[in-house]
This record gives structure tokens, sequence and C-alpha cells, in this order.
């Protein structure tokens, strides 16, 4: 299998990565997902919510059998050792999949500032409200940005020629690699009752790449 297209940027210390979720999978993912949400009994066997931060409708886990047979594992797998590879020119042997989970927000929810577990983790999106609401007070003379439903990730301190804080607006499809201790938050919409569909994971890595001391 080709790799997938990545591209990676640094807006700040630690380096970022992007991908396209391959449509294949993103259909499957959306599919078993709708599946869960019917499925009340196994719904409530995979929910993850009492062990994350987040204050959402639901967070519920992949069941990895699952992840492995539609190819999200292997994306996962090879994507990190891309993103690790174009970074350190060090070939990824090993990518040991710690959890992969799914986020359903809707309006004035949200997902406070938070970091993961493992080597490496990601966020992407699987389904997006048509619109994440607007600001109350509006600025005629000048266009600010919006945050609501943004995923933001944060590093260090504002300082000169060095940002913190790295904005991201979701599209379908587009997954982002990053370091498991990179803090990011996820800020509440409005004037929707539409799904913020999001999918996360942490995995282990090499330990003599990961460990750099």
């Amino acid at each position: 299998m080709e790799d997938t297209q990545i591209n990676i940027f640094k807006p700040f210390g630690p380096p970022i990565a992007k991908v396209k979720i391959p449509k294949k999978i993103l259909d499957e993912l959306n599919n078993y997902i709708d599946q869960i949400i019917i499925d009340k009994e196994k719904s409530k066997n995979l929910d993850w919510g009492k062990k994350l931060i987040g204050d959402v409708t639901q967070e519920f886990k992949l069941e990895k059998n699952f992840a492995t047979e539609i190819g999200w594992v292997d994306f996962l797998a090879r994507c990190s050792a891309q993103y690790v590879g174009a970074i350190t020119s060090k070939k990824v042997k090993k990518f040991g999949l710690l959890e992969s989970w799914v986020v359903r927000q809707f309006e004035n929810e949200y997902n406070p500032v938070h970091f993961h577990n493992g080597h490496i983790s990601g966020a992407g999106f699987l389904k997006l409200p048509k619109s994440f609401g607007n600001f109350k007070q509006k600025d005629e003379k000048k266009e600010k940005p919006y945050h609501g439903g943004t995923l933001n990730l944060v590093h260090g301190q504002r300082s000169f020629l060095s940002q913190s804080i790295f904005t991201i607006i979701p599209e379908v499809g587009d997954f982002y690699f990053f370091p498991h201790y990179l803090m990011h938050t996820v800020y509440p919409f409005k004037g929707t009752s539409e799904e913020r569909r999001s999918i996360s994971f942490n995995a282990m890595i090499d330990l003599e790449i990961f460990n750099v001391i």
C-alpha cells in the first residue's frame, strides 16, 4: 500500500502532521458509529466518557477488531511512521495502538485543555455541523476569527516570533498527528442541533526513538 500524502508543519515547538482519512475508512467509521448509537447495550459497554475529561454527549472506544478490519489501525501506523520518519530520519518498527475513541459533541458542549497518554496521539473529524455559530458582539470594521467548534493546539507561551496556540478549523476527513504531551482543547459551539463527530487515538512506538535522553 502506498504512503498517505502527509503535510508536516511546525507552528511552534512540536511539529504537527496533517493527512486525509481515506473515504472508504471514513464511511465505515461513520456507519459503525451510527449503529453503536442505536445499540444502547453496546453504547454502554463501549462507553469511555467516565475516563475522559470532556463535557460532551457521548464518548466511546472503537473495538480493536473492527478498527483493524477496516484498516484504521494500519492507517494510523503508516502515517505515524511517515510523521516520525520525516522529522527524525528514523524508521519506526513498532506501533502499538493503546486506544482509539469517538467524541460526539453537540451545542454548548466542550473539551477542556488536556493531553493524552502514550507516545503519539491524533485527532480528526468525521462529521460536522453546517455552522458552528458566530459572535454575539460583532465588529463591523474588523472580522475576527470565531473559535466555536475549533480544535486548538497549545504549547509554551506567546513570545516574540513564536505563537503558543494553533487553531484548526475542522474539515471532514482531516486528521492531525501530534506528540502525546501537546495540550489541546475544543471550544463549545452554538446555533445548531447538528453533531460535531471526531475521532482520536493514543499509541506507542519504538522506545529507542521516543526516548530522546
